[in-house]
């Protein structure tokens, strides 16, 4: 048996009796199973983007449900939610010197926003004010606040209003992309309200019109309650 085995292998290749040459072959895919392959591996993927999307909102949805479900404290909500929420328009707008800046550059910090024309009447330095007394308050978490005037038109802003604009974001944005983001409750108009913006970018929430000191402190304590509801998730600045 060794022997054969050595005669065989020492029998030059030329020499050797012809062989038949083995295959393996392989079965291919039936149609049916590549699109049974193909929706499965499809749904797979929505899952796992739907995955992400849900892990990137849970802080939001997190914070929105302890504010308006939990409600610590067992307060009436003084502010309104606007639901859905509305993400900042992806526009530039303009500084009062001209510089463009992009509204989304907003993100990062919650926001209390109020609108008006530059020529800036009675009603708005009232919320001006109102908005710095606001953000004021919040003591060691104003931080994590911008107040933000929202300026509609190309009026020039008075020179008596700028020095108390130090602190604040002032932008010009067409109103046009206001009403398309901001809403106002029914029979009035934008710049009525004030404004809660996340730190997503979502508006959010409108406080009543008409809004003063007593409203002021009503509101006040509903930031605050955001606040302290997002403390997990938000940091102060961007």
């Amino acid at each position: 048996m060794s022997g054969s085995k050595l005669s065989d292998a020492s029998t030059p290749a030329h020499q050797r009796p012809d062989e038949p040459l083995a295959f393996t072959v392989h079965a291919m895919p039936l149609p049916e199973q590549m699109a049974d392959a193909e929706a499965r591996r499809t749904r797979t993927g929505r899952w796992k983007m739907l995955g992400i999307l849900l892990i990137c909102a849970a802080p939001v949805i997190a914070s929105y449900f302890t504010f308006y479900v939990i409600r610590p404290e067992g307060r009436r909500v003084f502010g309104e939610l606007v639901e859905p929420a509305r993400p900042v328009p992806l526009v530039s707008a303009r500084t009062l010197d001209g510089a463009p800046k992009a509204l989304a550059d907003l993100k990062g910090q919650w926001l209390l926003v109020s609108v008006a024309g530059g020529a800036c009447g009675p009603d708005c330095e009232r919320h001006l004010y109102l908005q710095r007394q606001m953000r004021e308050a919040m003591g060691k978490e104003k931080e994590r606040i911008d107040w933000v005037w929202l300026v509609s038109d190309d009026a020039p802003v008075a020179d008596a209003v700028r020095p108390a604009l130090a602190k604040a974001t002032v932008l010009r944005v067409p109103p046009t992309v206001l009403a398309a983001w901001l809403q106002a409750a029914p029979g009035k108009s934008l710049p009525d309200h004030l404004y809660v913006v996340d730190p997503m970018d979502n508006l959010m929430m409108r406080f009543p019109a008409g809004l003063d000191a007593g409203g002021a402190a009503k509101a006040r304590r509903d930031i605050d309650r955001l606040l302290r509801a997002s403390a997990w998730w938000d940091n102060a600045g961007r």
